[in-house]
């Protein structure tokens, strides 16, 4: 069963966030194998192959979260970039991240804006979005 959730859970994670993805979880292995093997086989292998949510759609929502916690900027500009790559588009993602303000602060969301800002630079993506 593990070694069918970890495949499982990579070839999500490719989905996800391409190549980018495989080189975090690979960097994380060499200091912490045990622990990037439970973010393949579980946050990939288990949650995201789960249907009922496209990966778009489950991207917006990790955004949110990410963006609600305000403490997490590494794992949101991870996805920010993995929302971009499964075909979320620029606005979709700076009006996740606006809506943020109303349940998380505006503090979070300003924060969560500028993760955005910088990821969206890094990909060619103008500001501001017509």
């Amino acid at each position: 069963m593990s070694a069918e959730r970890y495949e499982r859970g990579s070839k999500m994670l490719a989905a996800v966030d391409g190549v980018t993805g495989i080189q975090v979880v690979e960097a994380l292995a060499k200091s912490f194998p045990d622990f990037a093997r439970y973010v393949v086989e579980f946050s990939f292998g288990d949650i995201y192959a789960r249907q009922g949510l496209g990966l778009r759609e489950r991207e917006l929502a990790t955004v949110a979260a990410l963006c609600a916690l305000g403490n997490a900027l590494p794992q949101l500009r991870v996805h920010v970039h993995a929302a971009l790559h499964v075909g979320c588009t620029p606005g979709e993602v700076v009006e996740v991240v606006m809506q943020m303000a109303v349940y998380a602060g505006f503090p979070a969301a300003l924060n969560g804006l500028s993760v955005v800002r910088e990821v969206f630079a890094e990909s060619g993506i103008q500001l501001p979005l017509d």
